[in-house]
């Protein structure tokens, strides 16, 4: 077992988490399996009790473990199902320690920080690093390792200590560190400063810990200058700073450490029997920030929630909408809406504030609905969850969101005007969302509805269960202590109202749907953390296609928009080009005109597209002088026409003039 240890100095939040991810990644895709453990510094025991706005999201595992989002990060990076042993804590350590020492298994003995607290982890993770993550069952080879905050912490001492001791028990060769740091460039003086990494680095080495990688984030690439500095006093080869730029997209982190070398650099240190240049897994991740960087179509969904001032809050939901907009070829444009503005005392209050978010909600093509937990803007979801019933648009509630959708349609169709959740208004003579008594015993750390669960189908015409590729039933994560009260079920479904998927013993309502709309539904799991990149969520993925107007065809093709939907094995780029070529090949027959942005994509990846299309592209595409308003966009065309030959030399696609 190879254990690789990420530290973090200078500030918290300098993307820890996407380092160890992209480094288990670029090592997956060398054909290693890798497991991933995440340290936090903090007492709590896990992360379920958290606000949203403390440290994010609480992500859920397959097993119910509530943890730290930055599992989420690892699961979606390295496509693997971690437990919540993942996630060590100070307080789990204590928690398991004190509960030895109650036993008696100390003999006697004065329990101390060194060695019981200090042996406890390392144990923990030697027992971690051996569970299989992956769909084989196999024992991982690499367990990288994140410890969470900064050194010098006093909360993360015991844990330095520990890896220092460890890097002795598990011998050089199976233990790296790689120290993640911040290199600032004052705007001032625009110089990149090397001294926050030099004390941080500093103060490793005085732990005991002597950084083998240090990773530099910064705004711009550092200068050869500066990776010398850095060499120089921290006591590494400039080969071992590694400058870790802002990117567009953070799936081109694994492609930027793999481009300085970072796999040859484990093979020679930690002995991996392993050829050094990556294959198939990274030119997926290729093709997805070369696709990322290209599309042009914008898709906006409108998110409605309770904690849009912190978007770490919503962190899987924005990657799982992410996945689906770059699995339709679409620029996603997230419209962040507190559902506090969109309510009547809002108007009265904060008039300006409250137009500006109902004019956000009016100009999205999709509305998402997210969990939440409490009363606070629970009435302007309701709101929001009304327009998009009424004006037809897409809609997508997961949780919560799905229980104020009940509550919406009971209110509104159903005409029970005080229908609400007994969670809110516990007197409501309609209760159409109740709690679950067995899931509601008092206490609130680990005790709601966690984990994944089977639900079922109940027909087989439902929009949901298609884009599942018509499952049967599905298994997604769960994370909720209330639920559609099953009595008035039948009141519902006779005005349209449809519970399509529901739990096995057929007692929990699991998904929704509303005839006559072209997609409104509610799951009560939350399917965003089972999203992957290469793999998009089917709830949000059907949300971003119907906000792109695209479901219907979608279906109707047997859920297959176009060639550029997979991504190749071979191929070192992404496809979304050739659906524009494919569009042109059918759209021809019908005289319809293209934007002009069409062309221009399709002219400027000319040399991408031969992989999906090799019949259509040999020809050339002659550009013309820009020629009018000097137009923000394209910066060679403005007009004229352009003309596309096949191999054959025959003219089987049209001349196509832009429009003005």
């Amino acid at each position: 077992m190879k254990y690789i240890l990420v530290t973090g100095g200078v500030i918290s939040g300098i993307g820890k988490g996407i380092i160890a991810s992209s480094v288990g990644t670029i090592l997956k895709s060398c054909g290693l399996r890798v497991t991933a453990i995440k340290i936090d510094p903090y007492i709590n025991i896990d992360a379920g009790t958290f606000s949203p706005y403390e440290h994010g999201e609480v992500f859920v595992l397959d097993d119910g473990g509530e943890v730290d989002l930055d599992l989420g990060n690892y699961e979606r990076f390295l496509d693997i199902r971690l437990t919540k042993d993942n996630n060590l804590t100070t307080g789990k350590i204590y928690q398991s320690v004190i509960n030895k020492e109650r036993k008696g298994d100390y003999l006697g003995k004065t329990v101390q920080v060194v060695p019981h607290i200090t042996d406890a982890i390392q144990e923990w993770v030697m027992r971690q690093a051996r569970v299989p993550v992956d769909d084989d069952g196999v024992e991982p080879q690499i367990c990288v390792i994140e410890l969470g905050g900064t050194v010098g912490d006093i909360e993360s001492m015991p844990f330095i200590e520990a890896f220092r001791q460890f890097q002795f028990k598990v011998k050089r060769e199976n233990f790296c560190n790689i120290h993640v740091s911040l290199v600032p460039q004052p705007s001032a003086t625009g110089e990149q400063k090397t001294k926050p990494t030099q004390n941080s680095v500093r103060e490793l080495r005085g732990l005991g810990l002597s950084p083998d990688l240090i990773m530099c984030r910064c705004s711009t690439s550092l200068e050869n200058s500066v990776k010398e500095k850095i060499s120089m006093f921290c006591h590494v080869e400039p080969e071992q700073v590694i400058c870790v730029a802002d990117v567009s997209s953070i799936y081109r982190v694994p492609l930027l450490l793999e481009n300085q070398g970072v796999v040859g650099y484990f093979c020679q240190r930690l002995d991996l029997p392993i050829e050094t240049r990556p294959r198939k897994m990274l030119t997926k991740w290729k093709e997805m920030s070369d696709r990322s960087d290209r599309l042009l179509e914008q898709c906006s969904i409108a998110l409605v929630g309770k904690y849009t001032k912190f978007t770490d809050s919503y962190a899987s939901v924005i990657k799982a909408l992410e996945h689906s907009a770059l699995a339709i070829c679409h620029k996603l444009d997230i419209k962040y809406i507190d559902s506090a503005d969109l309510e009547p005392n809002t108007l009265k209050e904060e008039p300006v504030k409250y137009h500006e978010a109902w004019q956000k909600l009016c100009s999205a093509d999709g509305i998402l609905v997210p969990g939440g937990f409490g009363v606070r803007g629970t009435e302007g979801k309701i709101h929001a969850i009304n327009w998009a019933r009424k004006q037809k648009k897409p809609f997508l509630g997961v949780c919560l969101g799905m229980q104020l959708a009940v509550c919406e349609f009971a209110r509104n169709v159903l005409e029970w005007e005080d229908a609400n959740s007994t969670e809110f208004h516990p007197e409501s003579k309609h209760p159409v969302v109740i709690d679950m008594p067995e899931h509601n015993p008092g206490q609130m750390g680990g005790t709601m509805r966690l984990g994944k669960r089977r639900t079922i189908f109940k027909t087989t015409n439902s929009i949901l269960r298609r884009l599942y590729g018509d499952a049967e039933y599905v298994d997604e994560r769960h994370r909720h202590r209330f639920e559609v009260n099953p009595e008035l079920k039948d009141h519902f479904e006779g005005k349209g109202f449809h519970f399509v998927g529901q739990d096995v013993e057929g007692e929990r309502m699991e998904v929704i749907e509303l005839d006559d709309h072209p997609y409104f539904v509610g799951v009560q799991y939350h399917p965003e953390f089972t999203s992957r990149p290469i793999k998009p969520s089917p709830p949000y993925f059907g949300l971003l296609l119907a906000s792109a107007g695209k479901l219907q065809s979608y279906l109707q093709k047997g859920r297959c928009l176009s060639p550029r939907d997979t991504y190749s094995d071979q191929s070192g780029s992404s496809t979304p080009d050739s659906e524009i070529v494919e569009s042109i090949s059918q759209e021809r027959v019908t005289g319809k005109q293209h934007n002009f942005n069409d062309f221009f994509f399709l002219s400027m990846e000319l040399k991408w597209s031969m992989f999906g299309y090799p019949t259509y592209l040999s020809g050339t595409i002659s550009f013309l002088q820009r020629e009018r308003n000097n137009e923000k966009g394209n910066p060679f065309l403005n007009g004229g026409s352009r003309h596309l030959t096949c191999l054959d030399g025959t003219d089987s696609l049209p001349r196509i003039t832009p429009l003005r």
